[in-house]
């Protein structure tokens, strides 16, 4: 191989090799999309018990409320929870102490149906889905402390987001 092309063949390799670098180099600087954030409250539901996060986004689900609850995925076609998707928070003793969280992302679109264990139990619906109902055994409200992320890329979907599930504390609520 003559002089020249040997040179032409190195300038072209690393022309491509700087810029794979330079679209590389782009991709890992692109910022991560922000947190999406589920607020638990004092009447033991999720918030924002439906939003929408890009794969890979995180879900913080941050507990303003006295009392502990639990993050319990759950698959409505057969009952199974999910080993992965399972966290538990303490809760806020009052304004001023420490808010807990409990932080989850997910790599693939779907649906992510979930529960709080402590405040609601699957039941075996008519036509064989599991949803979660209400335990008998606690106190004061009446719906099953339940809710659903969809993973998607669809635009329209994550910017249907709740506005308070932009804000990791919400003022002037309970906890913040």
């Amino acid at each position: 191989m003559s002089d020249s092309r040997s040179r032409r063949i190195a300038a072209i390799g690393t022309s491509v090799a700087v810029a794979w670098l330079a679209l590389a180099g782009a991709a890992w600087s692109k910022p991560a999309p922000p947190p999406v954030y589920v607020h638990m409250n004092g009447a033991n539901e999720f918030l924002e018990n439906v939003v929408a996060v890009r794969p890979g986004q995180p879900v913080v689900f941050v507990d303003q409320d006295t009392g502990p609850h639990t993050i319990v995925g759950y698959d409505p076609a057969t009952g199974a929870t999910s080993k992965r998707f399972d966290g538990a928070v303490e809760g806020t003793p009052g304004p001023g102490h420490a808010v807990h969280t409990y932080t989850i992302r997910f790599r693939h679109a779907g649906l992510k149906f979930y529960f709080c264990s402590i405040h609601a139990e699957l039941a075996h619906e008519p036509g064989g889905v599991t949803a979660p109902k209400k335990r008998p055994t606690v106190h004061g409200f009446g719906d099953p402390m339940d809710g659903l992320i969809i993973v998607t890329t669809d635009r329209h979907l994550l910017a249907a987001n709740p506005a308070t599930s932009r804000q990791r504390i919400l003022p002037h609520y309970f906890g913040g």
